[in-house]
């Protein structure tokens, strides 16, 4: 149930898109998408081309926005990427034994805020509050700031020894926050202060960019003969699907290796094609698009799957 639909939802999914942030709805009083997962993508509408996630259909477009709140007390989610935004998250302890680690224990720390102002402090940073704030409904603080520009940023969990550090995670791409005005579990977010975002100071931006881990070169003269002892028509489709991703353009590069990877997972199912081959040619191409080795195997691996389910089902 999604209840009738909020008048003041509807205005703070509007008041984050006259800022500039992609906004989409969340399920009513929680903050999971409300949107359609892969799965059960109906492939039509916005999906007709392919399933669209929710970080590709959020939207600044406030005609858009009134239909999508006119359906139900939708929540607000921002998403992170396409607005160019790095949000820290500072957390409350989850439960009594939650206590820092030994990297920040006899500081006396007790949250995300505490570890979040001894960063500062060890930076010789200060000030760094004075950007726009949202209170979340379980009395933690959301801090925006915006993206550096030409640097991709992705999530961190400080709990799982990722980015800054105990209590303390971040949102960019990939990532969304629930915006202020929605509600989870009948907490309220709110604003706690309305001055445009910071841009990301250096400092920050230096811990959260992720250290590239040694990369085992793949031979790519090898997976030409492997592909080259191919049948003449599997070949061709080897071809032809990794030269659409390796010419896919910026926002289209993702997409485009699914949906190559599952026209070639069909051929896998069937018994025509190795899915070594097919998985080293589609990873060619995706480095040779600029995506990264892991975001390439994990879409490739859903791609030959999501083809493999299709074999032999009705068009």
């Amino acid at each position: 149930m999604t209840g009738r639909p909020s008048p003041d939802l509807l205005r703070a999914a509007l008041a984050a898109a006259a800022r500039g942030w992609h906004v989409f709805p969340l399920a009513p009083n929680a903050k999971p998408p409300a949107l359609h997962g892969e799965e059960d993508c109906p492939r039509t509408g916005p999906c007709t081309a392919g399933h669209l996630g929710w970080e590709r259909r959020a939207t600044t477009d406030p005609d858009v926005i009134r239909r999508a709140w006119t359906h139900g007390r939708y929540n607000v989610g921002i998403a992170c990427g396409p607005s160019s935004l790095v949000v820290v998250d500072l957390d409350p302890p989850k439960h009594p034994g939650d206590l820092p680690p030994k990297r920040w224990a006899g500081r006396g720390i007790t949250d995300g805020h505490d570890t979040f102002a001894a960063l500062c402090e060890e930076h010789d940073a200060y000030g760094h509050y004075d950007t726009y704030t949202v209170r979340t409904g379980r009395g933690g603080t959301h801090l925006y700031f915006t993206a550096p520009p030409g640097l991709l940023l992705r999530n961190t969990c400080g709990d799982k020894g990722q980015g800054l550090g105990w209590r303390v995670d971040t949102r960019a791409h990939g990532g969304y926050v629930v915006a202020a005005g929605s509600t989870v579990a009948g907490r309220p977010y709110n604003l706690a202060l309305g001055v445009p975002p910071m841009p990301l100071p250096a400092w920050l931006a230096t811990l959260l960019t992720p250290k590239a881990p040694p990369v085992a070169q793949l031979d790519t003269a090898a997976v030409r003969a492997r592909i080259g002892r191919l049948q003449a028509y599997v070949r061709a489709a080897v071809r032809g699907e990794s030269e659409k991703v390796a010419t896919a353009g910026e926002g289209t590069r993702n997409h485009t290796l699914f949906a190559s990877s599952a026209a070639l997972g069909r051929l896998v199912a069937a018994g025509t094609l190795p899915e070594q081959d097919a998985a080293d040619a589609l990873l060619d191409a995706g480095s040779k698009a600029g995506l990264g080795e892991a975001e390439c195997r994990r879409t490739i691996a859903k791609g030959l799957a999501r083809g493999a389910s299709g074999v032999g089902r009705a068009a």
